[in-house]
């Protein structure tokens, strides 16, 4: 049994790491269209807002801030992975535990989270995020990742292509 409790802020921003539970997979870039629609399903359900996101091939970075007096974040996520594994063929190996309780084998039960404390701390996180497939060695520049909100900040004005 597990003392872990999340950290949560209403209204709050927040970093999140989402991993498959197979890394070393595509799914979440060869499905990027069945993802982008869980999202945007999940988001007109139960609002938040898009400050950075990084799809990568095993697993996802982003930051989000919720509307006003919420800290539900969990149950967001857990749409998100429901909609997605809802959509996709059954191909990968399950627990027989997964099996007896009705679970894809797809996606790590559990995510990282950190609450943003100030614009610092947002800023870097964000960076993260744009920065995530050059560290990965899956692009020379970060404008060649085609699954990143990098390329809104470069339409916004607030970041250069290079």
């Amino acid at each position: 049994m597990s003392d872990y409790r999340r950290y949560r802020v209403p209204g709050g921003t927040y970093f999140f790491t989402v991993n498959l539970l197979e890394r070393r997979l595509d799914k979440l870039v060869r499905h990027i269209d069945v993802l982008r629609d869980a999202v945007r399903v999940t988001k007109r359900e139960r609002p938040f807002h898009i400050d950075a996101w990084v799809v990568l091939p095993d697993h996802m970075h982003c930051v989000w801030t919720l509307p006003p007096g919420d800290d539900d974040f969990s149950n967001r996520w857990k749409a998100i992975k429901i909609r997605f594994v809802q959509k996709i063929p059954t191909t990968e190996r399950r627990s027989t535990t997964r099996i007896a309780r009705g679970e894809r084998g797809i996606w790590q039960r559990r995510f990282w989270e950190h609450a943003i404390r100030d614009d610092r701390d947002y800023a870097n996180h964000v960076d993260y995020c744009h920065w995530n497939p050059m560290k990965h060695g899956l692009v020379q520049r970060v404008a060649n990742w085609p699954y990143s909100s990098f390329h809104r900040y470069v339409r916004q004005g607030l970041l250069t292509n290079d």
